[in-house]
């Protein structure tokens, strides 16, 4: 059994004639699946054939064109032609470009409107940067030569260039389509590291964010510190984008960085921003684990055991809702009787129990020594259905910085490419870029999505 794909041009001008593309032979019958439909071999090679016949019939369209003069608005003379190697997603084309001559000024016109050194279409260049910005490098050009009939374009340097040109390309580019006008937003900025390849330096500054809409609806961004790309405009950018108007009322969260909270300050944040409860709860938790660690074998430990764990529940109770002195006073009782924990025994090579707890304490009171000025009600906003913290954030800090720049990868990183990558992420995970290619955010409908990690 075969077939014969065969490509016809319609339209009123269009010419009678067909070309065959390509013929396929199967067996009949289901009996062998590998025979099934087409296999990816035929269908690269489909894919280069149409696309080289469709090139094609581009090329003689616009070669029967003659321009205008763009400086005498004269007659334009065929003057020479010229190949022009362009790659796109289906295979390289190689179309012969024309150049015209004025008859009366004799300036030479080309009749397109390509971009300077233009070597491969749009398209293709978004490919290459929504590729390289979820996958390595070179993870990414073995998927795109495995999937489609791409013969160049395909090196490692080509991709970071595009992902270089298309990142430049979103920084200048105008804010997209606003959201209507936003009563609130709630915006969230926190900061990561990546490795640095630059001399004398081991890590560079990654600042992430979010702004979001109490009703659902979310924007990413990020920037590499001291990049070139400004901070302050992603996020007036992304502020314009959710409806931002002068009636917004804005509120900030962040873990406590003074430089995160000038960042805000400079973008037209007026409110203090909150200290966020995610990382006061992280450190929460570190403390009950080690209390409930400890060894109660003697006598007495068992009481001051039972008495420590009840504090540090109350511990949290207490900042929990906002009550930073009485935190204190909390933790001064628990530290009045870690006595009885003295020269405990260490177990499997770990650290003792109270010793940990011990660490734990010491790093809450310096937290809120430091960033009581900061601290909410948690409770009372989260009763009523408001953000208490940004676990958000560091979700967002996780899966746009650091599972393609840091965790289980060795590369270290130029400021400019780190960057570039960064910017080509968020307008993946926004649905920016153009092929809409990667993973959108879905407006949340439920106020329990607008929540971060509660008591």
């Amino acid at each position: 059994m075969g077939w014969v794909l065969r490509l016809a041009e319609t339209g009123p001008d269009a010419p009678t004639e067909s070309i065959d593309l390509i013929e396929i032979h199967r067996s009949s019958g289901l009996a062998d699946i590998a025979n099934l439909g087409l296999t990816l071999s035929e269908a690269k090679e489909l894919l280069a054939r149409v696309q080289q016949a469709m090139v094609a019939a581009q090329a003689r369209d616009h070669a029967v064109r003659r321009p205008s003069c763009a400086s005498c608005s004269g007659l334009c003379h065929l003057k020479d032609w010229r190949p022009r190697r362009i790659a796109t997603p289906f295979g390289e084309v190689v179309p012969r470009l024309r150049r015209w001559l004025c008859a009366d000024c004799g300036r030479t016109e080309t009749g397109i409107d390509w971009p300077e050194n233009c070597r491969s279409t749009p398209e293709l260049n978004e490919l290459h940067a929504n590729l390289s910005a979820l996958l390595t490098y070179r993870v990414a050009a073995g998927v795109l030569a495995h999937l489609l009939p791409v013969e160049t374009g395909t090196s490692l340097e080509t991709l970071r260039g595009h992902t270089i040109k298309v990142a430049d390309q979103l920084r200048d580019a105008a804010t997209g389509p606003c959201a209507a006008e936003a009563p609130a937003l709630d915006i969230s900025l926190d900061a990561t590291f990546v490795r640095s390849r630059h001399d004398g330096e081991r890590h560079m500054e990654v600042r992430v964010g979010n702004v979001e809409a109490p009703g659902g609806g979310r924007q990413v961004f990020g920037t590499v510190a001291k990049s070139g790309t400004s901070i302050l405009a992603l996020i007036g950018r992304n502020l314009a984008v959710m409806g931002r108007n002068g009636d917004t009322k804005l509120t900030a969260f962040t873990d406590g960085c003074s430089g995160l909270r000038s960042i805000l300050t400079d973008a037209g944040v007026k409110d203090p921003p909150i200290l966020d409860w995610y990382h006061i709860a992280m450190r929460l938790q570190h403390a009950k684990l080690s209390a409930g660690g400890l060894a109660d074998e003697t006598p007495g430990r068992p009481s001051a055991k039972g008495f420590i764990v009840a504090q540090v529940e109350r511990l949290h109770w207490r900042i929990w809702n906002g009550k930073a002195k009485n935190a204190h006073v909390t933790i001064d009782r628990i530290r009045a009787v870690m006595y009885v924990f003295k020269n405990e025994a260490r177990r499997r090579g770990a650290g003792a129990s109270s010793g940990k707890l011990w660490h734990a304490l010491h790093e809450i009171d310096e937290y809120l020594t430091g960033q009581s000025a900061w601290l909410v009600n948690y409770a009372k906003r989260y009763r009523a259905g408001l953000r208490v913290g940004t676990s958000i954030t560091e979700g967002t800090a996780n899966f746009l910085v650091n599972r393609r720049m840091n965790k289980q990868q060795q590369m270290r990183w130029s400021r400019g490419g780190a960057d570039a990558v960064l910017q080509v992420r968020c307008a993946i995970y926004n649905g920016t870029l153009g092929t809409g290619f990667g993973h959108l955010f879905n407006p949340g409908h439920e106020p329990s999505q607008q929540l971060a990690m509660a008591a």
